[in-house]
């Protein structure tokens, strides 16, 4: 069987978006990391740690899913295939990892789309420590000084670690993750998930943002006692 060559048509498609050079963008793209011209790199994590991890590069892995005709099967198929080329369970995490990517490459899946709908993330570092941080997101009455229309609904919490809410449509959740980075800082990272389409992606990506910026400036100016 022919091959299609999906990783070359990704670094192609790439260098459409940003004038770069073959090697440049794909080295970019092998890197998986985000970078000013292009957010949110489509493979779910380097090319290095892919091939430690299972023994095959992003290429390899690519050559290999179209000479499967992967293109033309379904996500629970392709993962099926992967995870029996790993043939080991406890990889089961890099099958859906290495079929995402694919699917993202030839176009069968957008960067940000899980099969419950789409996900976006925000993630900020504040000079306060984690508990305090953890606070000013989960205590309403802090959390409705950064956050005035507050559409969160706590489902669980977990003191600093971690707390899961509805949105206040009832159909989307946000979970939030915080981690203490030493010398007084705390990151807190934002995840809202189950989101309908990649417009309403991108409408609360940009809305995370900006709100997150709010909740560094409270803490930052002492509207938030920390």
């Amino acid at each position: 069987m022919t091959r299609q060559k999906s990783f070359k048509r990704l670094v192609r498609s790439r260098m459409e978006k940003t004038g770069e050079s073959y090697t440049a963008a794909r080295a970019v793209l092998l890197a998986a990391e985000e970078s000013a011209t292009v957010e949110r790199p489509p493979l779910t994590t380097s090319d290095e740690v892919i091939r430690r991890r299972t023994g095959r590069g992003w290429e390899e892995w690519f050559d290999l899913l179209d000479e499967w005709g992967a293109a033309e099967l379904s996500h629970r198929e392709i993962a099926r295939r992967v995870a029996a080329e790993l043939a080991i369970e406890s990889l089961a995490w890099h099958a859906q990892a290495i079929t995402v990517s694919y699917e993202r490459a030839r176009g069968l899946r957008v960067v940000g789309e899980r099969s419950d709908g789409f996900a976006v993330t925000a993630q900020r570092t504040v000079a306060v420590p984690v508990e305090a941080l953890f606070d000013a997101f989960v205590d309403g009455s802090l959390r409705r000084r950064w956050l005035p229309e507050d559409e969160l609904r706590e489902r669980t919490a977990r003191k600093p670690r971690s707390a899961r809410f509805d949105w206040a449509d009832g159909e989307t959740r946000v979970n939030v993750t915080f981690l203490e980075k030493g010398d007084g800082k705390s990151t807190v990272a934002v995840e809202h998930a189950r989101l309908a389409d990649a417009g309403e992606a991108e409408r609360m990506k940009a809305f995370w943002r900006e709100r997150l910026t709010a909740l560094v400036a409270q803490l930052a100016g002492g509207g938030i006692d920390a």
